[in-house]
């Protein structure tokens, strides 16, 4: 669709997909937060799905202080999966928190703003619910937290978790540990999809599950039309 700059204070400016569909105006704002796989076509299409829903949707280049964003016909090569190493979650989230600001300035959203990450973006999403001023978030199997779980007490929006009980990112004792900590919690929800793999909502993926994925979906989509709309 298009492509804006955000700026990234002193440290320089980064670029991020927009996609808006239906050509609106005076909407609710979603926050993308891409896989580990960057900001490629299969996050561009996601991001002109999500936006049919009615929503100004907004995806950046996380990895912009890595090396330049994958082509957007081609996934992220091997070269930027080893650079991930390196990659800094605490500045990226600052990134995200330009990232919204600027959304919340944008002419075309006029409203709340949302946020919603897969897998390393999951674990975005989930941060930035607790330093930030996102209005709501949603995480599809999400990576780490339970490195992150002493700030679960911090989210006070509504947020939303899709865990996949088979995620070999995310042993069986840390997803005991999110569940115990997010249930401590009444502003989270989680949902638990037993029988799936890690990565199980992305389309054309080794681990799509057509129907686990729409109802997943079906669920993020309820939320935000509950607490965005």
């Amino acid at each position: 669709m298009a492509e804006i700059t955000i700026n990234a204070g002193g440290d320089g400016s980064f670029t991020a997909y927009v996609a808006n569909q239906q050509g609106v105006r005076g909407r609710p704002g979603l926050l993308l937060i891409h896989e580990g796989s960057g900001l490629d076509q299969t996050m561009r299409e996601l991001a002109d799905d999500l936006s049919l829903n009615g929503y100004i949707v907004v995806c950046p280049d996380l990895f912009w202080r890595l090396k330049p964003n994958p082509r957007p016909d081609r996934p992220a090569s091997a070269t930027l999966d080893r650079d991930l190493a390196t990659f800094d979650v605490d500045r990226a989230v600052e990134d995200l928190k330009a990232a919204l600001e600027h959304m919340r300035g944008m002419q075309q959203i006029n409203g709340k703003v949302g946020v919603i990450g897969y897998a390393l973006g999951g674990q975005l999403a989930y941060l930035m619910m607790t330093r930030s001023t996102a209005d709501a978030g949603v995480s599809y199997y999400a990576v780490g937290l339970e490195r992150r779980l002493d700030t679960a007490f911090a989210i006070t929006k509504p947020y939303m978790a899709h865990m996949a009980g088979q995620d070999r990112f995310v042993p069986a004792t840390a997803q005991n540990a999110i569940r115990d900590a997010f249930g401590r919690n009444p502003n989270i929800s989680l949902n638990l999809f037993g029988a799936q793999a890690h990565a199980f909502a992305r389309v054309g993926g080794e681990n799509w599950d057509r129907r686990a994925a729409t109802a997943a979906n079906e669920l993020t989509a309820e939320f935000f039309r509950q607490y965005l709309v």
